[in-house]
């Protein structure tokens, strides 16, 4: 069964050290990150029991925590490294994470640079 629902975390903050130019490592920066987990939330209504749903502050203690860790180059990695976590809750069917870099090392003016990969169970 595919689920309908969803939980979202938006605009999440993190101090992190990825980046492939020696200044990211060393500086660091921002990074931003928007989740969105796919998942049947009725029973948890129907009970109003946490248990039976993801707690979305742990959650996003463990988004940032991940943002925080071990440096890599490519935030392509970042991302699939907070999906893998997300996809470690039994209830989450898939999960859309967004690697937002707004101060990216790029010699043109521009709002944005991101990075967005859909994961499943299946």
């Amino acid at each position: 069964m595919t689920a309908t629902d969803s939980i979202a975390l938006t605009g999440l903050r993190a101090m992190g050290y990825h980046g492939v130019l020696p200044h990211e490592r060393v500086e660091g920066q921002l990074f931003v990150v928007d989740v969105v987990l796919h998942l049947p939330l009725g029973p948890a209504a129907a009970g109003d029991d946490l248990a039976a749903t993801v707690d979305y502050g742990v959650l996003a203690n463990r988004v940032v925590a991940a943002v925080e860790s071990e440096p890599v180059d490519l935030i392509e990695t970042v991302a699939e490294r907070i999906a893998n976590l997300v996809l470690e809750y039994p209830s989450v069917e898939s999960v859309d994470v967004t690697v937002h870099k707004p101060s990216a090392p790029i010699e043109v003016p521009f709002a944005d640079v991101a990075v967005t990969v859909r994961r499943s169970r299946a």
